[in-house]
């Protein structure tokens, strides 16, 4: 097992290569041998590779890739469908755009070797509407891919077919929740569906369904390329390959760094040049603002699912957002709780109701104008929302409610004490620029 102490650059590789976004510079640096190496084998071969490797889902959850595909049923007479996931939403989380602007191709690559292993004729990518300049370059590849012959009819004279759409979202954070997405593809309003019947059972349009991650899906190439050996060869037992960790807020060189699984924030962020000058680091997220949040305590935590998750928090899509001692944690905490309120889709009452209700005591107490009986108010305000919620939205809400007041309770007693907020918001230059709403 390798040492997760330095960078490993794959997906990330030719992201400085000049136009490395179009298919040229792609090939000249061995794009689409993974597809070559593919369509050799059996479709089950393909599906074995995955699960050889390790590969779990980088879109939060970790699910096992290889697992997943193994669900859809062969014997099902209906179409299968690939749908991948790139409405990339959540507050911190900034690697599958990056990714799909740089080299598109890695995506397209890896939906064709995908979709030639379950058996899918027809692939979805799934896109925040917003990032248009992202879905322009998706679209350029994919044709660029047809007129290459990648994609169409009798793939590379493999007999194999696959038309390959992408579908632009209309700026909903609920369809990054997969069943919630499915909906908005077939022309419904996105919600989250009742489970089961399970995606890969009857997913689109009823139909056996895989749904990935972006990053996922882009590592499939590398792994086929490779080898399955050589992806587990990093990371860590149980989470095995690489990973792109996003560095945000109060650090030096904020940006993507391509790791081994299992490496520490610690080293990342002597990767990344240290936090800001005469500043040190106060708290952190490790998967976006949706997981609990950590402090400094927790900087030699490997980064790997079970690490986090033995800390009490989630790897998530490891959208490290990193604040200095010049935040104030409520208030931060205050604004991620509004836009999960802004985002609930309404379906279910404890996440439409509670986060409402979640972003009235949090105003009061950031205000310094409720209670100290408000602390355990939220608390229990988060106990009714969670696990209790149609989707996961809602429980995402309450993580760094909780994890704060269990970090940082002096600080929300400050605000109390001190009539307000007792920070100087000009120091951070994190939430300098807005009022909070009453």
């Amino acid at each position: 097992m390798s040492t997760p102490d330095t960078l490993t650059p794959v997906l990330t590789d030719n992201w400085d290569q000049d136009r490395s976004w179009t298919l040229a510079a792609y090939e000249s640096q061995g794009g689409y041998a993974g597809l070559t190496k593919a369509l050799k084998m059996k479709q089950d071969e393909v599906i074995e590779a995955v699960k050889a490797s390790g590969l779990r889902g980088r879109g939060g959850a970790g699910f096992p890739t290889g697992m997943k595909w193994g669900f859809i049923p062969q014997d099902n007479p209906k179409p299968k469908y690939l749908v991948v996931n790139a409405d990339e939403s959540e507050p911190g989380t900034c690697k599958d755009i990056p990714l799909m602007m740089a080299s598109p191709h890695t995506l397209v690559e890896g939906v064709i070797i995908s979709s030639y292993a379950i058996r899918a004729n027809t692939a979805f990518i799934y896109i925040r509407g917003e990032v248009l300049h992202v879905v322009r370059r998706l679209q350029r590849a994919v044709q660029e891919a047809y007129l290459a012959g990648h994609l169409g009819k009798d793939i590379h004279g493999s007999g194999y077919d696959l038309d390959l759409v992408i579908h632009a979202g209309a700026g909903a954070y609920i369809c990054g929740e997969e069943t919630a997405l499915l909906d908005s593809l077939e022309g419904r309003r996105g919600q989250p569906r009742l489970r089961p019947p399970f995606p890969a059972v009857a997913g689109l349009y009823a139909s056996p369904t895989v749904i990935n991650n972006v990053e996922s899906i882009a590592s499939v190439p590398s792994i086929i390329d490779n080898g399955a050996d050589w992806f587990s060869s990093m990371g860590t037992e149980k989470s095995k390959g690489y990973g792109i960790f996003s560095l945000s807020g109060h650090v030096t060189n904020p940006g993507q760094y391509e790791a081994p699984l299992g490496i520490t924030l610690r080293t990342l962020i002597e990767l990344a040049g240290g936090m800001r000058d005469g500043h040190e680091l106060k708290f952190w997220t490790p998967g976006g603002s949706s997981t609990p949040l950590l402090t400094a305590e927790h900087l030699d935590v490997p980064l790997d699912f079970e690490g986090v998750g033995a800390v009490g928090s989630m790897l998530g899509t490891r959208a490290l957002q990193l604040f200095d001692e010049t935040t104030c944690v409520v208030r931060a905490v205050l604004r991620w709780t509004e836009f999960y309120k802004h985002e609930s889709c309404g379906k279910c009452t404890p996440c439409r109701e509670g986060t409402w209700w979640l972003v009235q005591t949090l105003a009061r107490l950031e205000q310094g104008n409720g209670s100290e009986a408000d602390l355990e108010l939220l608390i229990d305000q988060c106990d009714n929302i969670l696990g209790r919620a149609f989707c996961a939205l809602g429980d995402g809400a309450t993580s760094p409610i909780t994890s704060s007041i269990e970090h940082f309770r002096d600080e929300y007693l400050a605000h109390l004490e001190h009539g307000g907020c007792p920070f100087d918001q000009a120091a951070s230059t994190l939430f300098a620029t807005e009022e909070v709403p009453a």
